[in-house]
């Protein structure tokens, strides 16, 4: 198809090009796109100020979105889009980055960074648990050097296909083993037996895409969120650990190691998991009550924006999972 050759010779064009302007042309490029995208208003950036306007309000309330003041929710989604735009500009740059100003640009609390090592040098595997915040592909790539190495993520699998494989190679290149949501071995059992043999995985944690997601609370509202992470740490007894991330100025970043998230001792294995998933959830929204300009979600989540359809599917699984 027409667009997706186009899309994909964008993105060719991106990691080809956009490494070799002045650093101060590429910042004001992708700042100018960000701010066209925001002011054409299309269904990414809906969603976003739908997203942001639970986060904006004080709780559910009778008067729902109304208590927003709409000035401020569109000055929140913009400064959104230009982080995201940022975002992709240090994709396609951080081939260029030398390794010194991520590792001293890099703020971390770096007492539960010592944690995760400490397991995985001691044999346990480590999960972190990401929302869509920050560049988290900086992180990546900050843990590796920090003493993590290699470590496994699951990437959504993107249309076009030439896209999804520039994004795999990339991401390889960075020194991580990528599982693809479909298309490839399952991303379950693979990741168990990394964290089974003491490796770290990493894992984007707020947004479901499977329909086989926990209902959770979220910023007073339901919303769904993965069970993968909480359902790994079970099975493997590995450690859940959240991580948020978030810019700092034109040139740094900042991380939060959360503390890990204990499997409870009682109740079923779902049981189990839900309590954890909503335990990762709530530190994803301290996390972006604290940085709401560095959440990129431009997905529906919550669940009175779900397709009614998908939303029974999920809730059937669940279901399904209860009495197994």
């Amino acid at each position: 198809m027409l667009r997706d050759r186009l899309t994909s010779a964008a993105f060719g064009a991106g990691w080809g090009l956009v490494c070799r302007l002045p650093e101060s042309w590429a910042r004001s490029l992708f700042r100018l796109g960000a701010d066209i995208a925001w002011r054409r208003q299309g269904t990414g950036v809906q969603v976003l100020e739908g997203n942001l306007a639970r986060v904006l309000r004080d709780g559910p309330g009778e008067r729902g979105f109304a208590a927003v003041d709409n000035g401020e929710l569109r000055a929140l989604s913009r400064e959104v889009m230009r982080s995201y735009g940022r975002y992709y500009l240090e994709t396609f740059t951080l081939q260029a980055i030398p390794l010194e100003r991520v590792r001293d640009g890099m703020h971390v609390n770096q007492a539960n960074v010592d944690v995760a090592l400490k397991h995985m040098k001691n044999g346990r595997g480590v999960i972190f648990a990401l929302p869509h915040m920050g560049d988290f592909e900086q992180a990546g790539l900050w843990v590796n050097q920090a003493g993590a190495g290699s470590f496994t993520t699951v990437a959504e699998r993107l249309e076009p296909e030439a896209v999804f494989q520039r994004f795999l190679a990339f991401r390889e290149s960075l020194g991580m083993e990528v599982l693809p949501t479909t298309g490839g071995s399952h991303p379950f059992g693979v990741m168990a037996r990394r964290l089974r043999e003491g490796k770290l995985v990493c894992i984007v944690a707020d947004r479901d895409l499977s329909d086989t997601g926990v209902e959770v609370d979220f910023f007073g509202e339901k919303a769904l969120m993965p069970g993968g992470p909480a359902a790994l740490a079970v099975q493997t007894k590995a450690a859940l650990m959240p991580v948020s991330c978030w810019f700092e100025g034109e040139t740094e970043w900042g991380a939060h190691v959360h503390d890990e998230i204990p499997v409870p001792e009682a109740g079923t294995r779902a049981e189990k998991v839900a309590a954890m998933t909503q335990a990762m959830t709530t530190a994803f929204e301290q996390a972006i009550r604290e940085h709401p300009q560095d959440w990129h979600m431009l997905q529906k989540v919550f669940l009175n924006d779900l397709d009614p359809e998908r939303l029974e599917r999920s809730r059937r699984r669940a279901a399904v999972r209860e009495t197994s």
